[in-house]
């Protein structure tokens, strides 16, 4: 996979206050990203001939150059050219693709205090044991998106959980080894530690080689859009917020963090498909937290926003718990994909349902129709839980089929069920697999 990133690269990013992180008990193989870089085809022009080389040789291949006398050269008999049989073009098969996204990273003190226990030399916060189980998953998708909910620490100091987040920087380089190719950055958290934790968190993100959406350093990064390219296919993403948890963006400004404008929004995505983009992909924070069903606001804005031609797929996050896919005006709505890696259970805040330990990877398939263009030819969902012992994110359907959790099993099958049950209650067929 190519993509156009932020300054290392070339892709970059043209934004009910609600508490959105529960409270804490410790408080309370795909291809790496590479940048796409324009080529040219060098012209040249053929020599003249030398000048001093003489007249061109008018002997056959493989005789002598002396002349031979004309009258000792016999009659050529007519001919009748036979042509040549036109070779029959080899057809040029549809462009394909496999995109996949997940839910909300929420990074709460005990989720780093653990990264902390896995950590040592090479990291002093290591997630990816928690994201082994489903690593193969991410990786193997040409394009894996990721909800990056919290800032991020530049030097994993000053670490805070709810409700005011900084995660440790170190997730960074877990998200782009696991499989990730970029992340969405727009939530109600985005603000949490200023614009100096926005600039923090794009240079870490840059630094692992990861493509991203949602948030800006400068003018020029916020009206630049974000692509990536997948199998010939150029995929643009945008990312917006419903609000900033009472943080106000600078006046002067405002472009830091995306937040959610009908206009601002299609302006974006015809922006990204005046750059190039095939399929545009708009990652919305929204809705209302630990309610499985799509809000009113959600399904007005849906409706608005695929209203026309500019949008072709909505990734719903901050609900924190699984939300329903959908078809509006032709296009897919995954409204809400729950938590991928948190704290939140009912264990650890009153709020929570047992559904905030769910989550989901969403696995679309591309494929281009006769006419060329980008469509989603099929939806799959990877049903995935928290085990907060370890914060490990199980695939559920293949733990269960492979008894690897037995301990686990009432707990797993009510979240499969949960997932499967949510996903299909708008009357789409989502198929339920594994990738294990």
């Amino acid at each position: 996979m190519l993509r156009w990133g932020m300054p290392a690269l070339l892709a970059v990013v043209l934004g009910v206050v609600g508490g959105c992180g529960g409270a804490d008990p410790a408080t309370a193989p795909s291809p790496a990203a590479t940048p796409i870089t324009s080529t040219t085809t060098d012209e040249t022009t053929p020599e003249p001939p030398d000048p001093h080389s003489g007249p061109a040789a008018t002997s056959r291949p493989g005789t002598a150059s002396t002349p031979v006398p004309e009258a000792a050269v016999p009659p050529t008999p007519a001919t009748t050219p036979i042509p040549s049989p036109t070779p029959t073009p080899t057809p040029t098969p549809p462009r394909q693709a496999r995109l996949a996204f997940t839910g909300d990273l929420l990074s709460h003190s005990s989720v780093f205090n653990r990264a902390e226990v896995y950590g040592g030399d090479e990291l002093a916060y290591d997630y990816r044991p928690m994201f082994e189980p489903v690593a193969a998953t991410l990786s193997g998708a040409d394009l894996a998106i990721c909800h990056l909910e919290t800032p991020l620490s530049p030097d994993n100091q000053n670490l805070s959980g709810y409700p005011v987040f900084n995660a440790p920087g170190d997730l960074a380089v877990a998200i782009a080894e696991v499989g990730y190719d970029g992340c969405s950055t727009a939530s109600n958290h985005s603000l949490d530690k200023g614009t100096a934790g926005i600039a923090a968190t794009l240079d870490l993100l840059d630094q692992a080689d990861l493509g991203h959406a949602g948030m800006a350093r400068t003018f020029d990064e916020a009206t630049t859009p974000t692509l990536y390219a997948v199998n010939g296919i150029t995929i643009g993403h945008l990312s917006y917020t419903y609000g900033l948890n009472g943080f106000i963006r600078p006046a002067d400004r405002p472009w830091v963090v995306n937040v959610i404008s009908t206009q601002d929004i299609l302006a974006e995505a015809r922006a990204a498909i005046g750059a190039g983009a095939d399929f545009v992909v708009l990652s919305i924070h929204w809705g209302t937290e630990y309610r499985t069903a799509p809000s009113a606001h959600q399904r007005a804005l849906a409706e608005e926003l695929l209203a026309g031609d500019e949008i072709d797929l909505i990734v719903g996050s901050h609900a924190h718990v699984i939300q329903p896919v959908d078809l509006v005006n032709g296009n897919y709505v995954i409204y809400g994909l729950g938590n991928f890696l948190s704290n939140q259970s009912p264990q650890s805040c009153r709020s929570c349902p047992p559904g905030s330990t769910d989550g989901v990877i969403v696995v679309v398939e591309l494929s281009e129709s006769e006419s060329g263009r980008i469509q989603v030819e099929a939806i799959e969902a990877v049903p995935t839980w928290v085990d907060r012992r370890t914060f490990t994110i199980i695939d559920v359907v293949g733990a269960l089929a492979n008894d690897t959790h037995p301990d686990l099993t009432p707990q797993l099958e009510q979240s499969r069920d949960r997932t499967t049950t949510t996903l299909r209650s708008h009357g789409i067929d989502v198929k339920v697999v594994t990738r294990q």
